[in-house]
């Protein structure tokens, strides 16, 4: 199943971390699969570099990516690195279409330099090449510093504002049950963090009406819990769980619970849940290995949930569980294998057997995953990075 909500279409990496080179074609929802360490996290490090670059300065950007030499690909030999890049396509809310690129420079002493930089967003545009700016808006002329993006300063304008919407809009969730189940500081609660850490926040701002089919979401998986609200300690706030069940007597009775007497389990699902009916709702979520410490029962419930969210939102899963792809709906298009030799992550679409497999149902998705039946297919060339183009003439 394949959802026409998809703002973000393509998504192409040069030297990122262990992508030497990856060309993604997404769809809604996408799941990433392959084994540990095959660099799924990184695929998703690169929406995250993308989002945050958006918001804040670049070098503040790398140090929360744990600087330029982390985020470039590094090879064995001592040959300096090339440079870096990300290329995003994608559909805009008004029906554009359009692509942003930027490509980055290690310099001596882990500075860092922008070499280019290009957006297309409907019929306006900029192209950047070292200091040298060209805008086909009128009226609009950046300071061009080299270790600053353009885009980020023309998000004031009519013509690029849905762009850095867009792009500062995906999340990437890494949940942490135990920072969920802590006594949490007070914030806005507008936006979920990665973690999950502002989780009590972020419920105590959701209207009565979210807050109560978050509850009923939850009670669909977690038997017996009717409702979870935050509670405050003091100038902390925490999560309290209710469960509710039927007497012998047909009566009924209950007990609450604060987060920390909660599963794991339970926690991620809460946490989930919150980043899908957040108040400001992301234009692309990803979930890092969503089903770690849920009962594989709960799973498909999850999968429920992932499929109806992505009507209005663009969901990217990374998975190296064959229960959490044990769905009918899920096909060949839904499923991108990540595999890793010789240093290098490659991204890549089912091969011909394990998608012929599938769109003839001989085997599901997670079966086909049990016995190593989802293979990717081959290049049958390597891409030289050098060759491989971030970058289009702009119409």
């Amino acid at each position: 199943m394949i959802s026409n909500f998809q703002p973000i279409r393509r998504l192409r990496l040069k030297r990122f971390r262990s992508l030497l080179w990856a060309d993604v074609e997404l769809t809604n929802p996408l799941f990433v699969v392959g084994k540990n360490g095959a660099g799924k996290s990184n695929f998703l490090k690169a929406l995250e570099f993308l989002a945050s670059s958006m918001t804040l300065p670049l070098e503040s950007v790398f140090q929360l990516h744990g600087g330029i030499e982390t985020v470039r690909y590094r090879t064995g030999s001592r040959s300096r690195p090339g440079h870096f890049g990300i290329r995003v396509d994608f559909s805009l809310p008004g029906g554009d279409q359009g692509w942003y690129a930027f490509e980055i420079k290690a310099m001596p002493d882990y500075n860092f330099q922008v070499v280019r930089e290009q957006c297309v967003a409907g019929l306006a545009s900029f192209n950047r090449e070292g200091q040298s700016l060209q805008v086909s808006v009128g009226g609009i002329t950046p300071r061009v510093l080299e270790d600053a993006l353009i885009l980020p300063l023309l998000g004031g304008t009519q013509e690029f504002q849905p762009v850095v919407d867009l792009l500062g809009g995906i999340q990437v969730f890494s949940l942490e049950p135990r920072l969920i189940q802590e006594l949490q500081k007070p914030d806005a609660g507008l936006s979920l963090k990665g973690d999950g850490s502002n989780l009590a926040s972020v419920l105590k701002s959701m209207s009565d009406a979210t807050l109560d089919r978050l509850c009923q979401l939850l009670g669909s998986v977690v038997p017996a819990v009717t409702r979870v609200v935050p509670v405050k300690h003091g100038k902390s706030l925490t999560l309290k769980f209710t469960q509710t069940w039927r007497t012998e007597g047909g009566g009924e009775d209950e007990i609450s619970h604060e987060a920390f007497a909660m599963s794991d389990g339970t926690m991620r699902l809460v946490g989930i849940l919150g980043a899908f009916l957040q108040s400001a709702r992301p234009s692309v979520i990803a979930l890092e290995e969503p089903e770690s410490t849920i009962h594989p029962e709960a799973l498909s419930t999850l999968l429920d949930l992932i499929q109806g969210f992505s009507s209005d939102s663009q969901v990217i899963v990374t998975t190296h569980s064959p229960d959490l792809l044990d769905c009918k709906w899920i096909e060949p298009e839904n499923i991108r294998v990540a595999t890793w030799n010789n240093g290098v992550t490659r991204i890549e679409k089912l091969d011909t057997a394990s998608t012929q497999t599938l769109k003839q149902h001989l085997m599901g998705a997670g079966e086909m995953m049990r016995t190593e039946g989802l293979q990717s297919a081959e290049l049958f060339e390597e891409i030289n990075p050098e060759q491989a183009e971030l970058f289009s003439k702009i119409p």
